[in-house]
């Protein structure tokens, strides 16, 4: 790790750490301490960014969402339609290794916002940036925006998410083939 790193290579580099600390050893386990030596950084670097163990548990969920929103919006210009649908819906999946982290990561600080009143509006924040991405996919596929398409399609997202990460199966065909053939429904409902 080199000695000199800017700020947001610094908070990337933090946030890399404590998602890894958060996947292997739960988020209880996540202290500002551990995370730092993760990160191969002196706690006391980490201590004006994440003075407490809640503002890295806040930025970490963050940060999941953030990077989901990128990849969103890097899908190139040039889809449209059902196949651009269909492309912002499997951002959301943990079909890779890093968004297999991201989701593990996003669930265990999802489920810990259950009883942390100060992480429930990350969580919340979280959960509407992923229901944004249903509601553009079915305003896509049907021109109308209609709520119970949208809920469904979102528990459908979630429900594959899981069952990705429980099954670990390295062949996730399985998955897009479902996201696909639930879309090709809802565009001919």
């Amino acid at each position: 790790m080199p000695r000199y790193l800017d700020a947001a290579e610094r908070d990337r580099t933090v946030i890399a750490a404590a998602w890894r600390v958060i996947a292997r050893d739960g988020v209880t386990a996540m202290t500002v301490r551990k995370v730092a030596a993760e990160a191969g950084l002196p706690p006391s670097s980490l201590r004006y960014t994440f003075p407490t163990q809640a503002a890295m548990r806040e930025r970490a969920l963050v940060s999941a969402s953030e990077r989901i929103v990128e990849r969103v919006h890097a899908l190139p210009a040039d889809i449209s339609g059902a196949e651009r649908a269909e492309a912002a819906l499997l951002e959301l999946l943990p079909l890779d290794e890093e968004r297999r982290l991201e989701m593990e990561v996003f669930l265990a600080l999802g489920i810990a916002a259950s009883t942390d009143q100060d992480l429930e509006p990350y969580r919340i924040a979280a959960m509407d940036t992923l229901r944004e991405v249903c509601a553009t996919a079915v305003e896509l596929l049907t021109t109308r925006q209609d709520r119970l398409l949208v809920d469904h399609l979102h528990a459908v997202v979630d429900g594959l998410s899981l069952h990705l990460l429980i099954s670990k199966a390295p062949d996730t065909n399985w998955a897009r083939q479902v996201i696909a053939t639930h879309l090709a429904q809802l565009a001919a409902s």
